[in-house]
């Protein structure tokens, strides 16, 4: 059975203020953006409130005219309570309930407003629905990007095409020019996401970053943050490599890598962050999938230079197709990145290079 399309809320007018909820991760909250852009747009003198996470804050910290309330995820109770003091009084038109972790699901029940819209049953869980009055439409084997852009059409406003304008601050260029100066062709390798089964092997790293400088002549760079994790992948890969790398894993900010990111020629990562930001920011990414599917979670304006062996996995471990799994499902196996090969990737960079 398939759940029909949610109506459109019905306002009587604009709404003098709408909060969304979403804290995390890097990846979603760039997704937020062209909500954020879209309700801007149709609704000039809304203001506009976003509950989010401390380390995505840091992120968006300079998108202009939204209202952040920080939320530290790690913080325990005092963050709950500090949480409560702010919305303490506050009164909403519309709730965008963007989240369904539990976490954010209780979390919702300090906001109070009439309209509160949330997620469709197909892509919901921990009881998201006991927290919304309104659900966005159901839509089928959709990717995140236009998934988010289902709730500023359930409140009528229609919008198509995603608008980041993520903003990267001079500074930040300036210290991404300081660390790439020139006009060298580049190619940045973000090797981990923070989920581990999704990273692809140290050799094939290498011997692709090998490729890039020493057949295409490109200007190679490892990015990351400075987890034990990031390091010592780095490292490795350094040290398989014979060609020279520049390592800035752990040496920048999250807003110096919007920077590091949008002066990149090509950017190459699995399911991450870095790939929805840098292809937020139009640089070319090369993604590699095989844990989950790029259909639903690729980097958006590069999907035609996306690995993705999602397929293949899923009829490997879960003897299904993807179109048999549940929407969302990964596939965080052992091994399960070894299922994109080397060659496929070399042949995406030579295209994203113009060979």
């Amino acid at each position: 059975m398939v759940d029909k399309p949610a109506p459109i809320v019905r306002l009587d007018a604009p709404p003098d203020n709408i909060c969304i909820l979403r804290l995390s991760a890097l990846g979603d909250v760039t997704h937020t953006v062209p909500v954020v852009r879209a309700l801007r747009d149709h609704w000039p003198s809304t203001k506009i409130t976003w509950i989010i996470g401390k380390l995505e804050h840091k992120l968006l910290q300079n998108l202009d005219d939204v209202e952040f309330i920080v939320f530290d995820k790690r913080g325990g109770w005092g963050a709950v309570r500090q949480l409560r003091e702010r919305l303490h009084g506050r009164r909403f038109d519309v709730l965008l309930h963007m989240q369904v972790a539990m976490r954010a699901n209780l979390l919702s029940r300090l906001v109070k407003a009439p309209v509160r819209l949330g997620w469709d049953k197909p892509r919901a869980r921990d009881r998201h629905s006991w927290f919304i009055n309104h659900t966005v439409a159901a839509v089928p084997f959709q990717h995140q990007v236009q998934g988010f852009l289902e709730f500023p059409r359930a409140l009528g406003i229609d919008v198509a095409t995603p608008r980041w304008d993520l903003p990267v601050s001079d500074t930040d260029r300036a210290w991404a020019e300081k660390q790439l100066p020139g006009d060298q062709h580049t190619l940045v390798i973000s090797p981990c996401s923070s989920h581990t089964l999704r990273n692809w092997s140290v050799p094939r790293y290498a011997t692709v970053a090998d490729y890039a400088a020493r057949s295409l002549g490109m200007r190679v760079v490892l990015s990351g943050g400075p987890s034990d994790l990031e390091r010592e992948m780095a490292a490795a890969i350094h040290d398989e490599m014979r060609s020279e790398v520049i390592d800035l894993v752990g040496k920048d900010t999250l807003t110096q890598s919007m920077g590091l990111l949008e002066r990149a020629s090509v950017v190459m990562t699995p399911d991450s962050g870095p790939a929805h930001i840098a292809s937020a920011l139009g640089t070319p990414v090369i993604g590699l999938y095989a844990a989950t599917w790029s259909r639903r979670s690729g980097p958006y304006n590069s999907l035609d230079l996306t690995v993705d062996r999602f397929t293949e996995a899923a009829q490997q471990f879960r003897d299904s197709t993807p179109e048999g799994l549940r929407w969302g499902t990964r596939i965080e196996e052992p091994g399960v990145m070894d299922l994109v090969d080397v060659d496929a990737v070399v042949e995406k960079l030579d295209e994203a290079v113009g060979l």
